[in-house]
């Protein structure tokens, strides 16, 4: 079948047609070029909406028939004066269990150059079998996943293990992207080595500490216990290949397991508990040494020396004294005890005595500081 029949049946929408009319615009060669081919080439990416395509596609003839082929060296690949056409680069491997190591390889080889269209060639089961061993994800899947990275623009299936001229012309290859490393493989010192001689290889980084045999040798490190998040899932022994006997020893780790989650939850929450409770009492010791100044100064208003308290029992001591011991009563006049007290009653004769005694002393006490002063002044002559 023609070119021209396999667009003819192939079912492109009427959206599709619009963009085969913008991008006939750029089938030009560089001398055709103009603002118009620059707009029509920053239409988004389809790759960014679905999907990168086979090769062999009607949509990759599609992308090889927008431009004319013509040889692109590496300077002006990078200097990006080559005109509007895309620079082809080739990246191939395996991409088994695909990871950020193959991510950030692909993404390196999109960028390694300015206006790359990326190709991506995956090896088929038989080949990887034949040259390195087993994989994982069979084909298809590999296949599958290559197409869904945003860098990748075309996955090109069932690649080859080495590179040859044929092959570089049939997809219209400029650069092929890998890491410098050699890569010793079916009976080659390096699979690179004549794409590097011919000034068509551009290198990229290799990503330590990730590679889908790091990721099987965690797999294996651990094989009980993914065997066991697979049996606790639902799958039977059967499907992970596992005898009886085994069957029964993860079942046993199991439930260990499960008991082992259950004493350190309780041991989580009483540690909680227990951290709650001390947070609590230093929250009460913080208001006590708030308060404790307060409460101590309005004790000793209350009880101290000069506190209310003992005025009050100073004052109910003084009233009590008061209510026991009165004041005696004052004295009473001469005339009171005559009227009071007969003449000749012995009480009456006793204090009238008793006052004559007081009258002489104080006379007596009077003539002897007389006599004092009188002295006194003579001594002063």
């Amino acid at each position: 079948m023609s070119k021209t029949a396999k667009k003819r049946h192939s079912p492109v929408s009427s959206s599709d047609n619009g963009v085969d009319l913008k991008r006939k615009r750029l089938r030009n060669s560089t001398d055709d070029y103009d603002e118009d081919d620059n707009i029509a080439n920053k239409q988004p990416r389809m790759t960014l909406l679905k999907p990168a395509c086979f090769a062999h596609t009607p949509e990759s003839d599609r992308e090889k028939a927008r431009w004319d082929f013509y040889p692109i060296t590496i300077d002006a690949a990078k200097a990006g004066n080559h005109g509007p056409r895309p620079v082809r680069v080739y990246a191939d491997g395996i991409f088994d269990l695909f990871h950020a190591g193959h991510a950030r390889a692909l993404m390196q080889a999109k960028n390694v150059l300015p206006n790359v269209y990326l190709i991506v060639g995956v090896c088929s089961d038989d080949l990887t079998r034949k040259n390195k061993g087993n994989t994982v994800m069979n084909e298809w899947e590999r296949y599958e996943s290559s197409t869904t990275l945003r860098y990748v623009d075309e996955v090109v299936r069932d690649a080859p293990w080495v590179l040859d001229a044929e092959f570089m012309e049939e997809h219209r290859i400029d650069f092929v992207a890998h890491d410098d490393l050699p890569y010793t493989s079916a009976g080659h010192d390096d699979v690179y080595k004549d794409i590097k001689a011919a000034g068509k290889f551009v290198a990229t980084q290799r990503t330590e500490g990730i590679s889908t045999s790091d990721i099987i040798a965690r797999l294996v490190r651990d094989y009980d216990k993914y065997v066991r998040r697979n049996l606790s899932r639902g799958y039977s022994p059967k499907d992970l290949n596992v005898s009886y006997i085994n069957e029964k020893r993860f079942q046993f780790h199991e439930r260990v397991d499960s008991v082992r989650k259950k004493v350190h939850s309780v041991k989580s929450k009483s540690k909680e508990l227990v951290s709650n409770i001390e947070d609590k009492g230093m929250e009460l010791i913080q208001k006590w040494q708030e308060k404790s100044g307060e409460i101590v100064g309005s004790f000793l208003d209350l009880f101290g020396r000069e506190g209310s308290f003992n005025q009050i029992i100073q004052t109910s001591k003084d009233r009590l004294k008061l209510a026991i011991s009165p004041p005696a009563s004052p004295s009473r006049s001469s005339d009171e005890d005559e009227d009071n007290y007969p003449s000749g009653s012995g009480v009456g004769a006793s204090r009238y005595s008793d006052s004559d005694d007081h009258d002489h002393d104080d006379e007596h006490n009077g003539d002897e500081e007389e006599e004092a002063e009188e002295e006194g002044e003579e001594e002063e002559i």
